[in-house]
């Protein structure tokens, strides 16, 4: 995911659309951590070593929609950064899924050697 936002936000400020970029590289940033934040979570969760969730980690899972929303929507009243933008950004874990998705079907087409 941090290949992909770095990637379409380079391609993006190649072509000369700066604001753009940056809207990009600030919906992908949140997203990513959001991503990282929630792995940190189920991670957790499913430690069969712990008997109790660290409150670090639960403050990070209760405050993660209403800063994503709130970091959003400054930017969306403000109008400092394209709207879409962030929202194109929004969505960079949805074109890593789908990467994922190809390798692993790619994977599971690919002829097996039995011998």
């Amino acid at each position: 995911m941090i290949g992909l936002s770095v990637v379409g936000a380079i391609a993006m400020l190649l072509r000369g659309h700066v604001h753009f970029s940056a809207g990009f590289a600030l919906g992908a940033a949140l997203s990513v951590l959001n991503y990282f934040w929630l792995h940190q979570a189920i991670e957790a969760l499913f430690n069969a070593g712990r008997t109790r969730v660290p409150r670090w980690l639960l403050v990070k899972v209760v405050a993660r929609y209403p800063l994503a929303f709130g970091g959003v929507y400054v930017f969306y009243w403000t109008g400092w950064l394209p709207f879409q933008a962030i929202l194109a950004g929004l969505f960079v874990p949805v074109a890593g899924v789908l990467m994922e998705a190809m390798v692993q079907i790619g994977e599971g087409l690919r002829p097996q050697n039995t011998v």
